[in-house]
């Protein structure tokens, strides 16, 4: 799966990844997700890429963004877009594929693997000329739900896909241990 020298980069959609592991019932545990590939590659990078609503007082993801942010990952932001849909509703759109895409091929250089947590087919594109580069690109998302959360298209193109399932052991954690009280000064809550 992965070889202790290769230099390796994780590319977190955070709202595709939320959604994945709510779907499979469990929560990620994001200080194991760094020690799980830590023992399994050099690990060079961790981004994570989320929208934020701009106006909102309190963003139930901040505490989990700042966490993060002070524990080894590369967070990337971006405000959310409002817009009215064509029946009237108020609609909210937060869409980070291109700053993923744009970073991603920035690091094609440094890096020998990539690691993609999504399953949004408009990745297809990005892990295909990643791979033209001579990068090997793993995908992971989850067939195990009904619908699956990957699209057959980005699956197909992955080097390798990963089942998130498969690595709830070594990064999930069940919701009812999710932290309560986040003391924001404190880098020791675990996410």
């Amino acid at each position: 799966m992965f070889d202790q020298r290769e230099k390796v980069a994780l590319f977190i959609d955070g709202a595709n990844l939320y959604a994945t592991s709510k779907s499979l019932g469990f929560d990620i545990d994001y200080r194991n997700m760094l020690k799980y590939f830590e023992k399994k590659c050099y690990l060079l990078r961790a981004y994570y890429y989320t929208a934020l609503i701009e106006d909102q007082e309190y963003s139930s993801i901040r505490p989990l963004i700042d966490w993060l942010d002070y524990n080894g990952y590369r967070v990337i932001t971006k405000p959310t877009k409002e817009y009215v849909d064509s029946s009237g509703r108020r609609k909210v759109k937060g869409n980070m594929d291109l700053e993923l895409a744009i970073d991603a091929m920035q690091l094609a250089d440094t890096v020998d693997h990539m690691v993609l947590f999504s399953g949004d087919g408009d990745f297809r594109v990005l892990v295909e000329a990643l791979q033209r580069m001579g990068r090997k690109v793993s995908v992971v998302s989850t067939v195990s739900t009904q619908p699956s959360m990957i699209s057959d298209e980005l699956r197909r193109q992955a080097d390798q896909f990963i089942d998130l399932a498969s690595l709830k052991k070594e990064i999930g954690r069940d919701p009812a241990e999710r932290p309560q009280n986040i003391d924001e000064d404190s880098d020791e809550e675990d996410y």
